[in-house]
């Protein structure tokens, strides 16, 4: 269970945390085990819509392929709280900064709640996948309707596959797929297939349907198949789709961060935004990112981040010292 945010006005009335993570999927996690073992007081704040949730197992995570997703975050946020890191549930509206601090300061506002203070803050609310509108699709995402080969693939192996062509990308997904199964098929649906396309599946054995698909067939709870404009349905018992990722990136719309040429928050390979003291990983910057990926990211910027505290925790303290040195009164010589 998380905490309250009444519980939370005690831990940070005496000055609020080094650091508010934004996000509790495993980037956030991640970087938030990595900070409480700094030493950093943290309190992560989520929302509770973690991308892989339709999911009943994730994979490719060393030690914990096959996993539910639902217990591997878990069992993240339990090894946090052993070391006193502050878990809250909410989704956060927006991060302020706070002015005339001398040094990076944040007000983080939960949707509901007090706001916390932070010196540094950490945004990892992820991605969610926009499917297209297509009956059938969304309820069996996740499940027979997929994205990523490399995180399904083989637990499909071997059986009849079909790509939906909704985006120029779907080519190269069926080419990969093609290492899975030796039946797959591309439905063309709205995409314009060019020549050269055509030639490159053919020769790896990617065969080619032509017509708009109009609904996924499910028979027993199980994908059947594809239903075209025409009503012949192509039977297969998977199908993998390329989604529109759209970044739940509202947290930063107050806070002008730089953006790459297709809009998504650009980052240094640490996380570290245009906008000093405020980090962005995960699937919030990279959509191709696995958890495991993920994970590794969040963890690399949560030492970036400590070694910036580090430094501004050692000018705070060399002020201290020289302070009152530069401001000291010259002893009077004696006289003679």
């Amino acid at each position: 269970m998380s905490d309250t945010h009444s519980d939370v006005r005690v831990r940070a009335a005496d000055g609020g945390y080094d650091v508010v993570v934004v996000g509790g999927g495993a980037a956030g996690l991640s970087a938030a085990l990595v900070l409480a073992r700094a030493r950093r007081r943290v309190a992560v704040v989520d929302a509770g819509e973690p991308r892989n949730a339709p999911a009943a197992h994730l994979r490719g995570f060393l030690t914990r392929d096959g996993m539910p997703p639902g217990e591997l975050l878990a069992a993240g946020r339990a090894e946090l709280r052993g070391y006193g890191v502050d878990l809250l549930d909410g989704r956060v509206d927006r991060i302020v900064p706070v002015p005339g601090t001398g040094a990076p300061a944040f007000d983080v506002h939960p949707a509901e709640g007090r706001a916390l203070r932070a010196r540094r803050v950490v945004v990892a609310t992820g991605l969610r996948d926009g499917l297209p509108e297509l009956p059938g699709l969304a309820a069996r995402w996740g499940r027979d309707v997929l994205h990523c080969p490399y995180c399904h693939g083989y637990e499909v192996r071997d059986r009849p596959l079909g790509v939906l062509g909704t985006d120029p990308g779907s080519v190269g997904q069926a080419l990969l797929l093609r290492q899975w199964s030796a039946d797959v098929v591309l439905l063309a649906h709205t995409l314009d297939l060019a020549g050269a396309d055509r030639a490159r599946l053919g020769a790896r054995g990617v065969r080619v349907v032509e017509g708009e698909a109009v609904r996924a067939v499910v028979v027993d709870d199980r994908l059947h198949g594809v239903e075209l404009a025409d009503g012949a349905v192509v039977p297969r018992e998977a199908l993998f789709l390329v989604p529109r990722p759209e970044a739940r990136d509202a947290p930063l719309f107050g806070l002008d961060c730089d953006r790459d040429a297709q809009g998504w928050v650009a980052t240094d390979r640490t996380g570290r935004t245009g906008v000093p003291g405020v980090w962005a990983v995960g699937n919030l910057t990279d959509p191709r990112a696995q958890v495991i990926t993920a994970a590794g990211a969040g963890s690399a910027a949560a030492i970036a981040l400590n070694h910036d505290l580090v430094d501004e925790d050692t000018a705070l303290a060399l002020a201290a010292v020289t302070a009152p040195l530069a401001t000291a009164v010259p002893t009077a010589a004696p006289a003679r």
